[in-house]
């Protein structure tokens, strides 16, 4: 497909005609976003468009830029660097998924990066939509355009390319708020950090909402959605049990409601000829004389046996943030939720003390044992990894006191729905 060097009239004509790639070089002054235009600096509303000095050097701020495109895989390939200074360079896209850390170039030094951003909305269908929540209505996630953040200490961005992409191996995640693409600081899960890990031929579709069980999902038509995208051979992660724990309606439980719904997962995915994983559920931080106390009840054993009984592969996460947990410590696993003294954010006035949602630190650990169940499982996306992944045992996990993320600029202190 012929490349096109956009302007802002031309970009008009192309959405128009339903145009699946845009290039957009950076060094020149861009619009405010908008949806007649369909492309411009966007969240204007908490940070300032880079200035024309700016998109010459480097940004004093972070920055977003928006495309508008229709639902589906995109591969996206950003040229970083300046020539008029070293600059370091953060990206992530829609609600602050991670694709690359901070990027060091030299003035006059550029590095490209290439990979896959799922961009969806709530439509299914002209009789059908995903029911998101009230929560939900103002997420990047759940919008008509693909976002691009660009943070870090320094950021300086060459040139964007978006294309669409068919090909891709998607992988779709379904759960709860240890899942989910976290819109604000500092709350944080693994859903959101495992896109930094694959390349251009994996995608990562996360359609976890907090305070979801298995029933809930379905309810919500979130499957639904995930299979409007979905073709043959994509994969679904399923990590449940948080929520429904605590459902108390006739015929609740781990061995009842909890496994009816979870063979729906099964057999929905199947029939459209995906491949179904299962994911235990993430501990609670709650020690005892230095071990980890289990809380889930039932509900991850209920998971394995629904799992040994279908043959559905297992990702035993639950056992992972065990070694996790207690390899870090009872102080130190802190590090990794929401535990934040007073007024360490805008606006926080009181102590964070979460032990359930994680911080950044703990998302991005948890991310690499979801791609370590993924290798021990032999699972084909591990192709797509970048040159950069290192194996990883939550038993040696990375140094918290040097885990560095840069804060995009849109904060929450109310905790997410669920526990």
């Amino acid at each position: 497909m012929k490349r096109i060097i956009l302007s802002a009239l031309c970009l008009m004509g192309l959405l128009s005609a339903g145009a699946q790639s845009f290039d957009f070089d950076m060094t020149q002054v861009q619009p405010e976003y908008s949806d007649a235009k369909g492309f411009g600096w966007d969240m204007l509303n908490y940070v300032k468009a880079p200035t024309a000095k700016e998109i010459k050097s480097v940004y004093a701020h972070p920055a977003y830029f928006s495309v508008k495109v229709p639902d589906g895989n995109y591969k996206v390939t950003v040229t970083l660097g300046s020539k008029k200074k070293a600059a370091s360079t953060v990206v992530r896209a829609e609600s602050r998924r991670l694709f690359v850390e901070a990027t060091p170039t030299k003035k006059g030094e550029f590095k490209t990066y290439t990979f896959i951003v799922s961009k969806r909305s709530p439509y299914i269908s002209d009789k059908e939509n995903v029911k998101i929540k009230d929560r939900e209505k103002d997420y990047l996630n759940w919008d008509d355009r693909l976002t691009l953040e660009f943070n870090g200490p320094a950021p300086a961005v060459k040139e964007i390319k978006v294309e669409r992409d068919n090909d891709a191996v998607t992988v779709f995640l379904c759960g709860n708020s240890t899942v989910v693409d976290q819109n604000r600081e500092p709350w944080a899960s693994w859903g959101q950090m495992i896109p930094r890990w694959f390349g251009d031929k994996v995608a990562i579709s996360n359609h976890a909402e907090s305070g979801l069980t298995a029933g809930s999902f379905l309810a919500s038509n979130r499957l639904d959605k995930i299979l409007s995208m979905m073709k043959k051979g994509d994969y679904v992660f399923c990590e449940f049990g948080h929520n429904d724990q605590k459902e108390k309606s006739a015929g609740s439980g781990a061995w009842y409601n909890f496994s009816y719904n979870l063979k729906k997962f099964i057999d929905q995915v199947r029939a459209k000829g995906g491949n179904i994983v299962f994911v235990t559920p993430t501990q609670r931080r709650r020690f005892e004389n230095g071990k980890i106390v289990e809380t889930h009840g039932d509900y991850p054993d209920a998971m394995r046996a629904v799992a040994k009984r279908e043959d559905v592969p297992v990702i035993e996460l639950h056992d992972m943030t065990r070694t996790f947990f207690e390899t870090l410590g009872e102080e130190d696993s802190k590090r990794a939720l929401v535990h934040y003294p007073a007024n360490t954010f805008p606006g926080q006035t009181t102590a964070l003390a979460d032990n359930t949602h994680f911080n950044q630190y703990g998302a991005y650990e948890i991310s690499k044992m979801i791609v370590m169940g993924m290798k021990q499982l032999g699972l084909p996306m591990v192709n797509g990894l970048r040159a950069d992944w290192k194996d990883y045992s939550p038993a040696q996990p990375d140094d918290w006191k040097t885990f560095k993320w840069y804060n995009s600029p849109v904060y929450e202190i109310v905790k997410p729905d669920g526990n």
